[in-house]
């Protein structure tokens, strides 16, 4: 029983040493935790019992068992990659170049291939993979994004804006937790990082944000505009537009089809879809004569709810 007790207990350090490295997400770090209480009850050890400490952590026994089968299997199917030659570093680094060059015209798609060309040369060269990674993630394939910087980290576990990109694609698939995450990382690395400190309050932020039905409008809080005197004022001045009037009235009554088509002979077709888009331009000019403070009110807060790329798009150099 106390060999089962030792394995247990290096098993349950092991799951403390990866909740302490850092870069897993909150509901990772919470299964961890859970599953380390289950351990500890159920083979009655506790991780503060040192007198089940082994000589040797449970990775490095297990690197020890494999070290030779894995050597065998090394050779056979993913052999070492060769250090570049200096003519070869030299192509990947034009290579990249190159790609940095595609991203300032904005042709994301060839950076990409340019990138890629420099990866197949020198396949450690972390900053590669970065600037891929912000290839993609202007060319919206954010989960290409994130792959890349996760490539980029394991060569470079201190390549801070790896780390900022990442969280910059985790947050434009919506996972802010995971974002909060590594953009604290990079901050970590890059303290005076002004972009990572902005990023980062909008991660928090949205993380602390609770779905609403009433949400909408780019992140605007329509709640707030719902109860602005001024909106509400402009928005009356457009309901009592004849002509709004006319077309609400025959939409509810089913004379248009979807999408201002006629449902019934004599309807007015797509002209009263054009009628009501006019009269919602005019309801916008409307707004911006009116009450221009409204307006760039509700503009500034969207930029702030916007997480900021800054220098972070930025293809690196070097």
């Amino acid at each position: 029983m106390t060999d089962t007790k030792r394995l247990a207990f290096s098993i349950i350090q092991f799951l403390h040493d990866q909740l302490n490295s850092g870069g897993l997400s909150s509901d990772a770090q919470e299964s961890l935790e859970v599953a380390i209480q289950c351990l500890e009850t159920a083979f009655g050890v506790s991780s503060e019992d040192q007198s089940l400490a082994t000589t040797q952590t449970l990775p490095e026994i297990f690197a020890s068992a494999t070290d030779t089968h894995q050597e065998t299997l090394q050779v056979k199917i993913n052999p070492v990659p060769h250090s570049p030659t200096e003519e070869e570093a030299a192509e990947a680094e034009r290579l990249k170049t190159e790609g940095n060059d595609q991203m300032k015209v904005e042709n994301f798609s060839a950076a990409v291939e340019f990138y890629s060309k420099a990866i197949e040369i020198n396949p450690q060269n972390a900053v590669y993979y970065c600037n891929r990674a912000a290839a993609y993630s202007k060319l919206g394939n954010y989960a290409g994004a994130v792959q890349d910087c996760d490539l980029a980290i394991g060569i470079d576990p201190n390549y801070s804006k790896a780390y900022g990109r990442m969280g910059l694609a985790l947050a434009s698939l919506n996972k802010h937790t995971e974002a909060v995450s590594y953009y604290k990382k990079a901050l970590d690395l890059d303290p005076e990082n002004e972009t990572y400190k902005s990023n980062l309050k909008i991660a928090e932020q949205k993380m602390k944000e609770t779905p609403s039905p009433t949400g909408g409008m780019g992140g605007a809080d329509l709640a707030s505009l719902l109860s602005n005197p001024g909106f509400m004022n402009m928005a009356s001045n457009l309901m009592n537009n004849p002509q709004v009037q006319q077309l609400m009235s025959g939409m509810m009554s089913g004379a248009y089809g979807p999408m201002g088509g006629t449902a019934a002979p004599g309807g007015g077709g797509t002209n009263d879809l054009s009628g009501l888009i006019q009269a919602g331009q005019q309801f916008a000019q409307q707004m911006q004569q009116q009450n221009p403070e409204l307006i760039e009110q509700l503009r500034s807060q969207i930029r702030s709810r916007t997480p900021s790329t800054g220098n972070e798009e930025q293809p690196s150099e070097g």
